[in-house]
């Protein structure tokens, strides 16, 4: 088996647990390999690391399966993907769940999401990618779907030397999967839905929002295919309006409100949310809940500064249409907004227009989206439900 050499002193992330080893951190390989062969990671000095996928043509270069001097073979994949499913099982609804969170459940590059008995896979590390087939075998053993789809129609791939795909891996998979989260029936696009057809992160956050909403007038900016504001109305709203900018979305989201009865409380509209909320301010309009759940408006550390004005805007304006004594629910799923900077721009945004804000609860992705503390990048979602108060 060929190894990969770290530089001198470069050896520090691995050793804390971190699973990625950048092409600049490695000083050599050697003996014979292929891009995305599993290969042992070593120090400069010959301490054995651990074994990783190397890809050389990947600014990750290294991603490490396991810090044990231990077989990587079908079996090591079978034990991986079983504690996951354990895992999900002991803390999770399996209804509907992210089955693997890549590193964070120590299979780098592998996202399967559960949507009843469907699963929907992205390979998204040339190293994963080889061990495809394996792995499809061993989550129809485990968790017996009916089907296995691939949604790799992601860009990242590109950055690993691989091509764009999708296409059905097993069984059989219709255009929409029924499934039923928070007591709600969606049916979920999983073939040319975002992503890998919805977005399971918010479960959790989205039945908190649900006590805030009984007899309430609730406007959900960013709804996408409707779940927000689907849990507001379930929840006994009296009125729920869900805004979106992708048509596509939106009518997704009118056809999961009649499929729950619900078409006579919420209403959609597809409409850009920066343009309608001051839109919705001049009128005079006023909300007992506001709901904001933007797209990441970053993906790199080099546009922060747009992102933290794109954030500070709409915060300030969904406030402005918060009642006095209000609910605003807010939140970013990127992970450059970290923790502190997102706190500090809402801050901004509430004294920017005269709020004072009550910090009902903070929350973050639902644990089927588990937070490996060695890897910061995978803690990405954070969530603020606010009471809105003037303060003049």
């Amino acid at each position: 088996m060929a190894k990969a050499v770290l530089r001198p002193t470069r050896e520090t992330r691995v050793r804390s647990g971190h699973p990625w080893v950048f092409a600049s951190d490695v000083d050599r390989v050697e003996g014979a390999y292929t891009p995305g062969d599993v290969v042992n990671v070593e120090s400069s000095k010959g301490t054995f690391l651990g074994k990783a996928f190397y890809n050389p043509h990947s600014q990750i270069a290294l991603r490490m399966l396991t810090y044990r001097d231990e077989s990587v073979d079908h079996a090591f994949f079978q034990r991986r993907v079983e504690t996951a499913w354990k895992y999900r099982q002991d803390f999770c609804d399996v209804n509907s769940c992210r089955l693997i969170y890549s590193e964070s459940d120590f299979l780098p590059g592998l996202i399967v999401d559960k949507f009843s008995d469907i699963l929907v896979i992205q390979s998204m590390s040339l190293g994963i990618e080889q061990w495809k087939k394996d792995i499809v075998e061993i989550l129809v053993d485990v968790v017996k779907p009916r089907g296995i789809y691939e949604r790799n129609d992601v860009p990242v791939r590109r950055l690993e030397g691989m091509e764009q795909t999708t296409g059905l891996l097993w069984g059989e998979v219709p255009d929409f999967v029924p499934m039923t989260e928070n007591g709600i029936l969606y049916m979920v696009d999983v073939k040319n839905g975002q992503k890998t057809g919805f977005f399971l992160d918010q479960k959790y956050n989205r039945l908190a929002v649900q006590k805030l909403c009984k007899d309430a007038r609730v406007l959900d900016c960013f709804t996408h295919t409707g779940s927000f504001a689907l849990n507001a109305a379930y929840a006994g709203a009296k009125e729920v309006i869900g805004v979106d900018a992708s048509e596509l979305g939106v009518e997704q989201a009118r056809k999961n409100a009649a499929l729950n009865g619900l078409e006579n409380v919420a209403s959609f509209v597809c409409e850009d949310v920066f343009e309608l909320l001051p839109r919705l301010e001049k009128e005079g309009e006023k909300f007992d809940v506001v709901i904001l759940d933007p797209p990441a408006f970053t993906k790199s550390r080099n546009s922060i500064k747009n992102a933290i004005k794109g954030y500070r805007e709409i915060n300030l304006r969904g406030m402005k249409l918060v009642k006095d004594g209000g609910y605003l629910c807010t939140c970013s799923c990127s992970h450059f907004m970290d923790y502190e900077l997102f706190t500090k721009t809402i801050n901004q945004a509430a004294h920017n227009v005269h709020k004072r804000l009550r910090q009902v609860e903070y929350r973050t992705q639902a644990p089927d989206h588990p937070i490996l503390w060695a890897a910061d990048e995978s803690y990405y979602l954070k969530f603020y439900i606010f009471q809105v108060c003037n303060d003049r």
